[in-house]
């Protein structure tokens, strides 16, 4: 039985199509339409409900300890207010998830982990947990909203002072008031665009809600599903846990080396990429110079050889083309190489072009 996240009446009143995703009720699209929700996240504004992510708390003087003993990223350095994300691996190096850390202060974090995953990442957060460290799982008692697009910091400052609004990316404010309702604040979001992602109790959420959408009716703000989220962070080229990214993938494999710091003193997972070596397999974009859509799961063929699969794919509104993300022989993985995938039967063919298919400036 799928569960509500608290705005679940406000995508009723909203006309959202919902359909269940991670053991939660979502919304897929509203009326205007998938298309209409990625041009506005990318021209103007769109308010994502991310109620179904899951939070955790780590407290004590051996919070961090355990995190970089648990993580592939390095948060020795972070500062208070700073977000850091990583994935998390197992010993034999494959992914078990991408999260994101935030930090507090010494002794406390918070981490965001995947919905579909949460059970299975606190039950392995609980198994390696060592020294002065408390793990609490915060997820049934925090609401998430993503207000995402280039209108977003003029959004936010029509119901919030500057002080409640991080500057920079990957920042946050852990205490801010926007709208009178108390919440964090964080510059992040899973859309390739400027925005924000906003914490706060499960009670608020729909009053928030409404107030965000009130603020930016004049700016373009629509409501948007998780089609749309889909296809914003494909163009983006951010991974997808049980796409991109599996027990069978390694961080290094899908490109995300800036998050793994071998030369750390030790994390789990390590002594297995070390002794893998380099990969043999990376992540490339795929363009579609032509007709046709690749979705995830095709054979992808340099001439009559296999090279490898895709793992996401669909048509990219805002940059106009269908494209896809692919796991490849690094052989095969430079920028120009043409390919085909197999898709019901036919060969569609590709280039292979450098990721990310759309950056923004944030």
């Amino acid at each position: 039985m799928e569960q509500k996240t608290p705005l679940y009446d406000c995508h009723l009143a909203a006309g959202g199509k919902m359909v269940p995703f991670a053991g939660y009720l979502l919304p897929v699209q509203y009326p205007g339409g998938i298309i209409a929700e990625h041009m506005a996240v990318r021209r103007a504004c769109g308010l994502f409900d991310v109620s179904h992510m899951g939070e955790v708390l780590y407290t004590g003087s051996d919070a961090l300890q355990n995190l970089n003993h648990l993580l592939t990223n390095d948060f020795t350095g972070m500062a208070d207010g700073q977000v850091r994300y990583s994935p998390m691996c197992a010993e034999d190096g494959g992914t078990i998830d991408d999260l994101i850390v935030y930090r507090y202060g010494p002794e406390k974090y918070l981490v965001v982990v995947n919905a579909a995953n949460r059970q299975k990442d606190v039950a392995w957060m609980r198994s390696q947990l060592f020294g002065d460290a408390v793990l609490e799982d915060i997820s049934d008692t925090v609401a998430q909203l993503a207000l995402q697009g280039p209108q977003a910091p003029a959004i936010l400052k029509k119901l919030a002072g500057e002080e409640a609004i991080p500057q920079k990316y990957y920042h946050f404010v852990p205490r801010a008031t926007v709208g009178g309702i108390p919440c964090m604040v964080s510059r992040t979001g899973y859309t390739g665009e400027a925005g924000y992602e906003l914490y706060l109790a499960n009670r608020d959420a729909p009053r928030m809600w409404d107030k965000l959408l009130e603020a930016g009716a004049d700016l373009g703000l629509i409501p948007c599903g998780l089609g749309a989220r889909d296809t914003l962070r494909l163009e983006a080229a951010m991974p997808l846990y049980g796409h991109e990214l599996s027990a069978e993938i390694t961080p290094l494999e899908a490109g995300l080396d800036f998050a793994v710091k071998l030369g750390k003193e030790d994390f789990i997972g390590r002594a297995a990429l070390v002794e893998k070596g380099e990969p043999a397999i990376r992540r490339v974009g795929l363009r579609v110079p032509g007709r046709g859509i690749i979705r995830e799961e095709a054979p992808v063929f340099a001439g009559n050889v296999q090279i490898g699969r895709t793992t996401s794919g669909t048509m990219l509104p805002f940059v106009g083309y269908a494209g896809a993300m692919a796991l490849v022989d690094t052989a095969y993985a430079a920028p120009g190489t043409q390919v085909e995938a197999e898709v019901r039967g036919r060969r569609v063919p590709a280039e292979i072009v450098p990721l990310p298919f759309y950056k923004s400036q944030k």
